[in-house]
């Protein structure tokens, strides 16, 4: 079972004490707001993106032949959306 993206922003802000991050010189604006963003984005992505390749690599994993991968149809496009952010 993983953990929730609800379950994460307690993490963020008690356990990983962002607001003292943030106090640092250089990361003032690496705060709660901006990791809650990101969260936000990742889970939009996993979700819309890579998710849906799940099956699509249980039918159709990657492969080693002849000295060469042959990627599951989707994950190298998915990679280069994620590169793209």
């Amino acid at each position: 079972m993983g953990v929730g993206i609800n379950t994460l922003p307690h993490a963020i802000k008690e356990l990983a004490d962002i607001d003292a991050v943030a106090s640092l010189p250089g990361f003032e604006e690496a705060g709660f707001d901006t990791a809650q963003a990101v969260l936000e984005e990742a889970a939009k992505f996993n979700e819309g993106v890579l998710a849906p390749l799940n099956w699509e690599g249980d039918k159709n994993p990657s492969s080693w032949k002849d000295g060469a991968v042959t990627t599951t149809p989707g994950f190298k496009q998915a990679f280069k959306e994620f590169g793209e952010g």
